[in-house]
């Protein structure tokens, strides 16, 4: 377990290293999950919920990240000289039991700099987020009973980020990146540090029937204060709409100007 920890640090080391010399858009990152435990081997697959709980750890990592189960931490913590970083329990998809989950800090004098979105990335914003305004959108949150709709959800959210990545004025993280906060108490500060932006978009979804009820609130993440917040009901036939009016009210909120080739897509 020891190994497979040290190799998981090693690997995004040289991605680090590789990654540096080139620009944002052809970076590769990679989340990693590590956990202890029982697995089924038949032939060429491998299976059982040691397994599945891997893939789950794997999910919270962030670009660029290392997640473990608690287990492994219990393991490696007298043996390795890692800070590992509590994320709380989890509740995992197909997994009975709560997991506990760890997010691995590395010394940043071991890995260099720091992948973008990673947890020693803090210091603040790059200079392609410094030029304009950057923006966050968190994974909206699923709140109705069925979990069948969560599906549903996310699609809200990559529409949103979708449209705010049309308008030549933001900057905005790119989709994996932000799902990485998907089904985790965050802050947003702590946001706002780890992906270097300066403003964090986040929201719920309810549907019942054929209605759906809307809540979104922008923040800036540095001075910590709501810039808008706004709640919509509607009918399941105006969900574009109500999308199309998020993206334009953030615009807006961010005053940032939209060219006119922007605006006549957007009446369109």
């Amino acid at each position: 377990m020891v190994a497979a920890v040290e190799c998981s640090v090693g690997i995004q080391e040289e991605l680090t290293a590789r990654n540096a010399d080139l620009s944002v858009d052809r970076r590769m990152q990679f989340r990693i999950g590590v956990n202890l435990g029982e697995v089924i081997i038949e032939g060429d697959r491998i299976y059982g919920e040691g397994v599945n709980i891997a893939a789950r750890v794997q999910g919270l990592a962030e670009g660029g990240g290392i997640s473990i189960s608690g287990s492994v931490c219990d393991e490696i913590s007298s043996k390795l000289s890692l800070d590992c970083e509590s994320l709380g329990e989890h509740s995992l998809k197909n997994i009975d039991e709560p997991v506990r989950v760890y997010r691995v800090r590395v010394d940043s004098s071991t890995r260099g700099e720091a992948p973008p979105g990673s947890v020693s990335a803090a210091a603040g914003p790059g200079p392609e987020l410094r030029e304009k305004p950057s923006v966050a959108v968190l994974p909206f949150a699923h709140m109705s009973d069925d979990p069948k709709q969560e599906h549903f959800t996310d699609g809200i959210t990559d529409d949103i980020i979708t449209d705010l990545a049309k308008i030549g004025g933001l900057a905005v993280v790119a989709r994996n990146s932000a799902f990485t906060y998907k089904n985790r108490a965050v802050k947003i500060p702590d946001v706002g540090r780890e992906l270097g932006v300066r403003y964090v978009l986040e929201g719920s979804v309810r549907k019942v029937g054929d209605q759906v009820r809307i809540t979104a609130q922008l923040v800036d993440a540095v001075a910590g204060h709501h810039l808008w917040a706004e709640r919509y009901d509607r009918d399941l036939n105006d969900i574009f709409g109500v999308q199309d009016e998020i993206s334009q009210k953030i615009a807006i909120a961010l005053k940032v100007t939209l060219t006119a080739e922007e605006e006549a897509a957007r009446a369109r």
